[in-house]
């Protein structure tokens, strides 16, 4: 047993439910609408967005963090105030600040190479939720600790991004944190959708959403990073 679990037994199997079923399906169908967003960002000027706020590194992870944080805020408190409008609202705020970053990421790319590089993250990402799923899936734990685990992780991130502006080398450790920080989300979000079988759909589906977009942002760039050696 790893220090990240406690003993907690669920009963349950691998089979998912028609609820799980529909957060999956939610979750898919805003990552896919986000990706097709990047691609059509990318040839706007928005796309350079990235060149501005990251000029100085803290100033971008603070002005995308806060983006993402007040559009789940805003899209949760419509949720559950059952305003459709402000929820809209909220997800509008959370698919461009992701599709803002990845289109200023992909940018750099021929754009015929930009629909396989976005395919490739696609795929990375899959497997690696397929693996995180699996592995929550597998064991009948909570892994309630992990939520905290990647905010310590977030934290750490900000706070090495904070120093890297500076010191530059540090910045790896920076990205290599916030990264930590989505997969350990992830897995928290899909520990709820097994577990927290009380919790709405939709904010279920949301949560796996913006995890399962943080790490597709961060496999981009290691993705974008591959193709560029290759030229």
């Amino acid at each position: 047993m790893s220090s990240t679990e406690t003993p907690y037994e669920t009963g349950r199997g691998f089979g998912l439910s028609s609820r799980e079923a529909r957060v999956i399906g939610g979750a898919s169908t805003l990552m896919a609408i986000n990706v097709l967003l990047m691609y059509v960002l990318v040839v706007t000027p928005l796309a350079t967005v990235n060149d501005y706020l990251f000029s100085f590194p803290i100033v971008g992870a603070i002005a995308y963090g806060a983006a993402i944080m007040g559009g789940q805020l805003v899209a949760e408190r419509g949720v559950e105030g059952g305003d459709m409008g402000i929820a809209f609202v909220g997800m509008v705020i959370l698919q461009l600040a992701f599709g803002i970053f990845g289109a200023g990421v992909l940018r750099f790319a021929p754009r015929e190479s930009q629909l396989t590089i976005l395919a490739v993250t696609a795929v990375v990402v899959a497997v690696l939720t397929a693996v995180i799923s699996a592995y929550v899936y597998a064991r009948s734990k909570t892994f309630e600790h992990w939520g905290s685990y990647a905010n310590y992780a977030f934290i750490g991130g900000i706070v090495a991004i904070l120093i890297g502006t500076f010191v530059a080398p540090v910045l790896l450790l920076g990205f290599v944190l916030i990264f930590l920080g989505f997969l350990l989300r992830l897995g928290w979000e899909i520990w709820k959708v097994r577990d927290q079988r009380s919790e709405s759909v939709a904010l279920q589906t949301i949560g796996v959403y913006i995890a399962v977009a943080g790490v597709f942002v961060h496999v981009l760039q290691l993705v974008m990073r591959y193709f560029a050696s290759r030229q």
